[in-house]
């Protein structure tokens, strides 16, 4: 164990080498700014990295991790990352990425009591509830599942918009646009699921904040 741990060390120093020696003045330059233009909201599984799936450096993409990618509006976590991204990094894109196996979208299918986290996945629940003849018209239980890490990716790009962050920057004209995303781990491949929410027109109207 003790050893496993220090590998991680050993393996900083190895990464550290190999920057330096593609670029010796690596650091100097990252640690000047950062000027990224991606907010990115993803699950916390550890198969999910942001920047190794989508080939990016540090520097590139602002991160935010959570159980199942979730846009609560109670989460200051979340909304002080979204306001720090959208109002002090002016990032032109925010992407929600869910990934299909996803042990929170699994457990929100289920009954069973886990504990803390049964708030958390309560969320989830809703959204299954709010689609809830779709999803129950699919037998297979696979499918079921991908299809709800879908429409809960569809529901946080919407719970996004609804917010006083967004909404005030794209008031600002500022060039801000909502994606939605789904990531395979079987495979690799990330999917577009098509959205590009860029003004408050993307928005059913009772949500729009005057």
């Amino acid at each position: 164990m003790e050893k496993s741990y220090k590998q991680l060390l050993e393996n900083n120093k190895q990464w550290v080498a190999s920057k330096l020696a593609q670029d010796p003045v690596y650091f100097e330059k990252l640690a000047n700014s950062q000027n990224p233009e991606y907010l990115w909201i993803g699950c916390s599984d550890s198969r999910v990295p942001a920047n190794q799936i989508t080939g990016t450096l540090p520097g590139d993409i602002f991160v935010h991790r959570n159980i199942a990618n979730m846009v609560i509006h109670s989460d200051m976590n979340m909304l002080s990352v979204l306001s720090y991204a959208v109002e002090v990094l002016k990032v032109k894109h925010i992407i929600v990425c869910g990934h299909y196996g996803c042990g929170g979208v699994l457990a929100a299918m289920e009954n069973k009591q886990l504990g803390l986290i049964d708030n958390w996945l309560r969320h989830i629940k809703d959204v299954y509830r709010l689609h809830f003849k779709e999803l129950d018209a699919i037998s297979n239980k696979k499918d079921r599942a991908d299809r709800l890490v879908e429409l809960n990716v569809i529901e946080q790009v919407q719970d996004l918009g609804k917010t006083s962050i967004v909404q005030n920057a794209w008031k600002r004209e500022q060039p801000l646009h909502i994606h939605g995303w789904v990531y395979d781990v079987k495979d690799g491949i990330i999917k577009d699921l098509g959205m590009n929410f860029k003004s408050t027109s993307d928005l059913h109207s009772v949500f729009h904040l005057d």
